[in-house]
């Protein structure tokens, strides 16, 4: 289906079509129509399908074609990170460009200067809000913020804010909203959370729900059975073979991140880093830097594995195998965006085989082996599910009893061939020492004279 088909305001269109927006993607054709009509929705699919686009684009239609309120906020968009808030802010300058449509982005890591012109810009209005939850609290709790007219509320990436926490900051915002506005909600799975948030701040909601949490069709997804040892220079090996541009490698915690880029800076690699630890305008500074291309590889946290808005990532490495099936969904989402390929590589180390074996079954058929170089290293041949980390740790304990009662005998055995030996040489003869003689022995002596 075409953008050209939706009853669109005429200046959307124009944007659309100076952007070569031209063909929509399945969960824009089936969300857009019930957001002109002002349906409540709760719309499901994988990351990198349009969902952002699905929901901006009606509101804005909306909203250029109604009577709103000029010095008040007409729609709040909330999601879980600044990353996020600052991608749909810059979609949501491409799409209004031609609108006389104003917005705001409030979101966290900024200094007192900045929160100071936020509050300003809400007290004076502002056709679209994109916040985060925390931030957006913090000027409710100043109590200069009025959102008693908002006409939208949009919640991008729900089941992600659920997990990290924000529920209640969410039900927070809902108590100073009306109760004629018009709710969407856009999340990648829907577990039972998700389901009880809809309940509560939905009103008879239409529902899309497109491949719940399934990888694009776009994705080569690729698995190397490996010893932690061969990962490094597996990795090495695939930026050699495989033909890609710009990657992103994820790894389990900050400390791999950390030794991860310090080792691939050595190997001469553009690396860039991106976790927790960071500043947020350091963070600001990395990603800059990975879109201009001055970075080729992104070494991250799952920080990274939602909100960033490139589509041309050719290449997504899972340097550890992520902790479920919905994170392992988003973090090769970010590849094979807007339509195109890339590759997804997960290196399986026999500590995460049960994971990667939860989210093969989650996926539904056997992924691609990839095969290893003599070189590299031995591939393990066993199957991800046939020793669990238990199995392993109990094995690793009877060796090391083995090992140490081996020790024991081979230093008793030498032990005693010393001792034999000290007793076949002459050298080691001594007579026994003889113990002194009691004095009823002395006086029987007949060598014994009493001095008495």
């Amino acid at each position: 289906m075409r953008f050209d088909e939706f009853d669109f305001n005429y200046d959307v269109l124009d944007a659309l079509d100076a952007m070569r927006f031209s063909e929509c993607t399945p969960i824009q054709e089936k969300a857009i129509p019930l957001a002109l009509e002002g349906r409540d929705l709760i719309a499901v699919a994988q990351t990198g399908t349009g969902k952002t686009a699905a929901y901006l684009l009606p509101v804005l239609s909306r909203l250029a074609d109604g009577d709103f309120p000029s010095d008040a906020v007409n729609c709040i968009v909330m999601a879980p990170t600044r990353e996020l808030a600052m991608q749909i802010d810059r979609q949501l300058e491409g799409f209004g460009y031609f609108l006389r449509v104003s917005s705001l982005a409030i979101y966290g890591g900024t200094d007192g200067a900045t929160f100071a012109r936020q509050q300003k810009s809400l007290l004076t209005g502002a056709d679209v809000v994109i916040a985060t939850p925390g931030r957006l609290i913090a000027h409710l709790q100043m109590g200069k913020v009025d959102l008693s007219k908002v006409s939208f509320f949009i919640l991008d990436e729900a089941d992600r804010m659920l997990d990290m926490g924000f529920y209640d900051d969410i039900m927070q915002v809902v108590k100073h909203l009306p109760e004629d506005r018009q709710t969407l909600m856009f999340s990648a799975t829907m577990p039972p959370k998700i389901q009880q948030l809809a309940r509560s701040i939905l009103r008879n909601p239409a529902e899309v729900k497109l491949a719940v949490a399934r990888p694009a069709d776009g994705i080569h997804q690729r698995v190397a059975l490996c010893y932690e040892p061969a990962k490094l220079p597996l990795l090495r090996h695939a930026f050699k073979t495989i033909e890609a541009k710009r990657v992103i490698v994820f790894a389990s915690s900050k400390l791999k991140v950390k030794e991860l880029a310090r080792e691939l800076r050595r190997a001469s690699y553009k690396i860039g880093e991106m976790h927790s630890d960071l500043e947020q305008s350091r963070r600001d500074e990395v990603m800059h830097d990975f879109k201009s291309g001055r970075i080729d590889i992104l070494v991250a946290t799952d920080i990274v594995a939602r909100g960033i808005d490139i589509d041309d990532i050719t290449l997504v490495v899972n340097y550890d195998v992520p902790h479920d099936a919905e994170d392992y969904v988003h973090r090769i989402g970010r590849t094979a965006r807007a339509g195109a390929g890339g590759e997804a590589l997960t290196f399986v180390s026999e500590r995460d085989s049960r994971r990667w074996t939860e989210i093969e079954r989650f996926l539904g058929k056997p992924v691609e082996r990839l095969s290893i170089p003599e070189e590299i290293g031995r591939a393990r041949t066993d199957k991800p599910s046939r020793h669990s980390s238990s199995d392993k740790s109990k094995s690793d304990n009877r060796g090391r009893k083995g090992r140490t009662a081996k020790r024991q005998r081979d230093n008793q055995s030498e032990d005693d061939n010393k001792a034999q030996s000290k007793s076949r040489s002459p050298r080691y003869k001594r007579k026994p020492r003889r113990k002194p003689s009691s004095d009823k022995s002395q006086s029987s002596s007949p060598h014994t004279q009493n001095p008495l």
